[in-house]
C-alpha cells in the first residue's frame, strides 16, 4: 500500500514538472497571417523606371505591399513586398519599428523587400543612393501602410499548415550581359571600351555569348488552415521585371498579376480573411526575359507579355503546389547583421573625362549617350562616405532558408549561395532591407557594362565574396 501512494505521488511529481517543460512538437501550434496594404501613389509622382522620371499620368493597376506573418509559438517571422522599384533602408527601418513596437516581432525578424517593378513611382525620395534625409510624404506613407499591413497580418494570425517547394520555368530567363565580337558595341560613358555589353541588340551578328548563367527555378512557400484553406502563397523567380506598360501608367509588372493567377488557380477567391499572392525579385540583376539570339521576337501589347509570363509561373508554381508535403509545425529562426563595406570613388581619371563632358558646348557630338548622366552621378558621389554598412539577413522555416540582400544581384551569386548554404532548400530575395544598387561579382567587374559602372554600383569590387561568407555565418548559426 505504501509503495503504491509512493508511485502516485512520484507521478503526481513528474506531472507537475512536465507542466513547466517545452511542448512536445505535437502539441505546438503553428499560426500563419496575412494582408494586404495599398501603396498606390498620388497621380503625378515620379515613375523612375526608365533613363528620364515621368510623372504618373494614370494607374493600370494599384500597389501594395503584401504581407506574410508567421508564428511557432515561440518565434515570428514577418515578410513584406512592396511593389516599387527599390525601397531605401531608412523606410524599412521606420516601418520595423513600428512593427516592433506595436506587435513585439523584432525588427531581425522582418524581411522587406521592393519586387523592382520599373512601372511605379519613386520611395527614393530625397536620400541619394548612400545618404539618409527626411523623409518625403510619399515615404512616410508607405512606412506607415507597411506597419498597418504587417499588424493586420498578425490580428489574422490562425492555425495553418506549411509547406515549400519549387519548379522550373526556364522560357523566361536570359543572362543580358553579353561577350561581343565588334568593340563599338561595348564603349563606356568612362571613355572607355568593356569586354561585356548589357542589352545588346537583338539578333546582332556581333553577339558572341551570355557572361553569365540563369537560375530557372521558382521556390515558393505556401500555408493553410489547418482545414486546407489557401492563407498566402510567397515565391520566388530570379527575374527581373517585364515590362510593357505604356508611358507615364503605374503597374505592379508580372508580379502583381501573378498575386491574382496564384489565387485563380488555388481555387482561393472571395474569401475571408482574403489569400495573398506574393512573388518576391531572386537574384536577376544580370537576367531578363528577352532572347537576344531571336532576330524576329513576338510583338505584343500593353501588359501583355508580363501577364503571359506571370501565368507561366503561377502554372507551374500551382501544379507543385499540389504534391508538396505540408508541416503541422516547423521552427522559426532569425538571423541579422550590418556588414561594413568600402564605398567606390571616383579616380582623378574619370573626374578628369567628366570635366570634359560638362565643358562641350551644347549640341556637341557626345562619345556615349549616356555621359552627362554619369557625369551627374559622378558628381554626386563628391560627399559620399567612406564606408556604408549594409543589412544582411537569414530566415530560417523548418529547412528552408531564405538569405536577404539588399542589391540587384547576379544570378551567379544566387546559385553560390544555394550550393554553400546549410539548408536543404534555400533561396534568396533581393532588394531586401534596403537599396544599394547593383552588386557584381569580382569577375564580373572585370567584365566591365551597365551594371559594374561607378554610379550604378557604388561598393567594393570584393562585396559579394564578403557579402556570401557573411550570410552563409549567419545561416550556420540557425542550425
Amino acid at each position: 500500500m505504501l509503495r503504491s501512494l509512493l508511485a502516485i505521488f512520484v507521478l503526481a511529481v513528474g506531472v507537475l514538472l512536465l507542466g513547466t517543460a517545452p511542448l512536445r512538437a505535437a502539441d505546438k501550434v503553428f499560426q500563419a497571417g496575412a494582408a494586404t496594404s495599398n501603396i498606390t501613389p498620388p497621380l503625378g509622382e515620379l515613375i523612375v523606371g526608365n533613363w528620364v522620371p515621368v510623372p504618373a499620368q494614370h494607374i493600370h493597376d494599384e500597389l501594395f505591399a503584401r504581407c506574410l506573418v508567421l508564428d511557432d509559438g515561440a518565434t515570428k517571422l514577418a515578410i513584406v513586398l512592396c511593389d516599387n522599384v527599390g525601397i531605401p533602408q531608412q523606410v524599412f527601418d521606420e516601418a520595423k519599428a513600428k512593427v516592433e513596437e506595436a506587435t513585439g516581432i523584432p525588427a531581425s525578424h522582418q524581411l522587406m523587400a521592393a519586387t523592382h517593378t520599373h512601372s511605379a513611382t519613386t520611395a527614393r525620395g530625397k536620400s541619394k543612393m548612400l545618404a539618409q534625409a527626411e523623409l518625403t510624404d510619399y515615404q512616410k506613407f508607405i512606412v506607415q501602410r507597411i506597419a498597418d499591413g504587417v499588424r493586420r497580418a498578425t490580428n489574422q494570425l490562425e492555425p495553418a499548415m506549411i509547406g515549400w517547394g519549387s519548379a522550373e520555368e526556364p522560357s523566361e530567363v536570359f543572362n543580358r550581359r553579353w561577350y561581343m565580337k565588334d568593340s563599338a558595341h561595348t564603349t563606356n560613358p568612362f571613355g572607355g571600351v568593356d569586354r561585356v555589353r548589357m542589352n545588346p541588340p537583338r539578333g546582332s551578328a556581333a553577339l558572341d555569348r551570355p557572361a553569365g548563367p540563369t537560375d530557372p527555378e521558382v521556390s515558393f512557400i505556401t500555408v493553410q488552415s489547418t482545414e486546407g484553406k489557401p492563407i498566402a502563397l510567397l515565391a520566388n523567380y530570379s527575374l527581373h521585371y517585364v515590362g510593357g506598360v505604356p508611358n507615364g501608367e503605374v503597374s505592379g509588372d508580372y508580379f502583381a498579376y501573378f498575386g491574382k493567377f496564384i489565387e485563380e488557380k488555388l481555387g482561393a477567391g472571395d474569401q475571408s480573411p482574403a489569400f495573398v499572392g506574393m512573388l518576391s525579385n531572386g537574384t536577376s540583376g544580370d537576367v531578363n526575359n528577352i532572347n537576344f539570339q531571336d532576330k524576329n521576337p513576338k510583338r505584343y501589347g500593353p501588359y501583355e507579355k508580363m501577364q503571359e509570363v506571370a501565368d507561366k509561373v503561377a502554372t507551374k508554381v500551382a501544379a507543385a503546389n499540389e504534391k508538396i508535403t505540408f508541416h503541422e509545425w516547423v521552427p522559426l529562426a532569425a538571423a541579422a547583421t550590418a556588414l561594413p563595406l568600402q564605398v567606390r570613388k571616383p579616380t582623378k581619371e574619370m573626374k578628369k573625362h567628366f570635366a570634359a563632358v560638362k565643358a562641350k558646348a551644347e549640341g556637341e557630338p557626345t562619345q556615349h549617350r549616356r555621359e552627362m548622366i554619369y557625369a551627374e552621378r559622378i558628381d554626386n558621389l563628391k560627399d559620399a562616405p567612406d564606408s556604408v554598412d549594409v543589412p544582411l539577413q537569414v530566415l530560417r522555416i523548418g529547412d528552408l532558408g531564405i538569405t536577404a540582400i539588399p542589391f540587384e544581384t547576379f544570378t551567379e551569386t544566387g546559385l553560390e549561395i544555394k550550393s554553400r548554404s546549410p539548408f536543404k532548400d534555400a533561396f534568396t530575395i533581393e532588394l531586401a532591407n534596403g537599396s544599394f544598387g547593383y552588386l557584381p561579382t569580382p569577375e564580373q567587374h572585370r567584365l566591365g557594362g551597365y551594371e559594374t559602372w561607378l554610379g550604378t554600383n557604388y561598393v567594393e569590387e570584393k562585396a559579394t565574396v564578403k557579402i556570401v561568407d557573411t550570410l552563409m555565418k549567419l545561416s550556420d548559426s540557425l542550425q
